[in-house]
């Protein structure tokens, strides 16, 4: 770990970024340029003290967990980010679609979306980040860790991950999450894909007769309708912007205007 370099590196990122790059207010009391160590601390999900004693050349090096986090937060493209990496003692990730890093720009565009659903998915049904409506919307599902992190494998173990649907919908999804996950397996079946696939087959009966029906090309329709917890039934529509670099997807949830969905849909912030 070059702790030298390490804090000079972040120091530098942090001081060429400014508030409204990352979404952020720029606030009147601002009398400097760049973002502030506790912004960067906020956006990356961890302190603000154990940040500064990075860039201060102290404390524990840095997990790769924490340098990813950092990564996002600071807009780095993969060049910077596997140069973040090898500065805090890490080896750069293999080369090859990273399905945890989200690029620069589609990041500037989440982050002027702060007031609206939005997330960005991996080609595997990930979550990589929330707005907060989205949270408010379905939860968060930033936090699941381990096999549980890909949206297809909750849908099929995780019964409360379909109580956001309305029960008459939930076959279809589960067919279409099934016609998603074959695509990835056919492109590398001994890769991620191929991982989720002997699992669900192991343990769930339900997903296993899907699989055998060998159903391609079906995608979730742009109008979706969804039961929240507190708000009802609401119907929106999802947009998509996919990024074929790496092979991720930004999903926007709007309504139309004037509706009681869209009235629900302003109503997420107090949720």
């Amino acid at each position: 770990m070059d702790r030298t370099q390490l804090a000079d590196f972040l120091r530098a990122r942090r001081e060429a970024l400014q508030p409204e790059d990352v979404g952020l207010p720029r606030g009147q009391r601002r009398r400097t340029g760049g973002l502030r160590r506790e912004e960067v601390a906020a956006l990356a999900g961890m302190s603000t003290d154990y940040y500064s004693r990075i860039e201060q050349q102290r404390g524990p090096i840095p997990s790769e967990q924490m340098l990813a986090a950092l990564a996002r937060a600071l807009h780095l493209n993969l060049e910077e980010r596997d140069h973040l990496f090898r500065l805090g003692g890490h080896p750069a990730p293999h080369r090859m679609r990273r399905d945890d890093h989200i690029s620069p720009g589609m990041m500037r565009i989440l982050d002027r979306l702060e007031d609206t659903p939005a997330m960005v998915l991996s080609r595997f049904g990930e979550t990589l980040r929330q707005t907060r409506p989205a949270v408010a919307l379905l939860g968060d599902e930033t936090r699941w860790t381990g096999m549980a992190r890909y949206m297809v494998y909750r849908w099929f173990t995780e019964p409360a991950s379909r109580l956001i649907y309305p029960p008459e919908d939930h076959p279809l999804h589960g067919r279409i999450f099934t016609a998603q996950l074959r695509e990835a397996y056919a492109a590398a079946p001994a890769g991620r894909a191929g991982e989720i696939v002997a699992e669900l087959r192991t343990i769930s009966a339900e997903f296993a007769e899907i699989w055998k029906s060998h159903e391609i090309g079906l995608t979730h329709l742009d109008r979706k309708r969804f039961q929240h917890a507190e708000l009802g039934a609401m119907e929106l529509y999802c947009q998509t912007l996919f990024d074929p670099d790496q092979s991720q997807v930004l999903l926007v949830f709007t309504a139309t205007p004037s509706t009681p969905s869209y009235e629900k849909l302003q109503l997420l912030a107090a949720v």
